[in-house]
C-alpha cells in the first residue's frame, strides 16, 4: 500500500507541471492544430522538440507561438496566437521543447 500511494505521488508531482502545459495549449487552442505524438495541421511536439534539441531557441518558439510563421514545417503557415500572452507563449515553449 505504502509503496503503490508512493508511486502515486511521485507519478503526480513528475508529471504535473507537463499536464499543466499541455492544459494551457489546449485552452488556447493549440491542440486544435498540434497534438504531441502526431502531426495533425502542425508538427507534433515531439517532432519540434527533437528538431530543436540542444538549441537556445526557447525565445525563437515563443515568438512563432505569438506572431505565427511559416516554411519551417511545410507550406501550411501558423497562425498568430494574439490570445496567448508573453508569458504564456514562454511556458508553451518550454514545455514543447522539454518533450522526449
Amino acid at each position: 500500500m505504502k509503496r503503490t500511494l508512493f508511486a502515486l505521488l511521485v507519478t503526480i508531482f513528475v508529471t504535473a507541471p507537463a499536464m499543466a502545459d499541455q492544459a494551457l495549449a489546449q485552452k488556447k487552442n493549440c491542440m486544435a492544430c498540434h497534438a504531441v505524438e502526431k502531426k495533425v495541421v502542425g508538427p507534433a511536439y515531439k517532432d519540434v522538440a527533437k528538431k530543436y534539441a540542444g538549441q537556445n531557441v526557447e525565445a525563437k518558439l515563443a515568438t512563432k507561438i505569438k506572431q505565427g510563421g511559416s516554411g519551417v514545417w511545410g507550406a501550411i503557415p501558423m497562425p498568430a496566437n494574439p490570445q496567448v500572452s508573453d508569458a504564456e507563449a514562454k511556458q508553451l515553449a518550454g514545455w514543447v521543447l522539454s518533450l522526449k
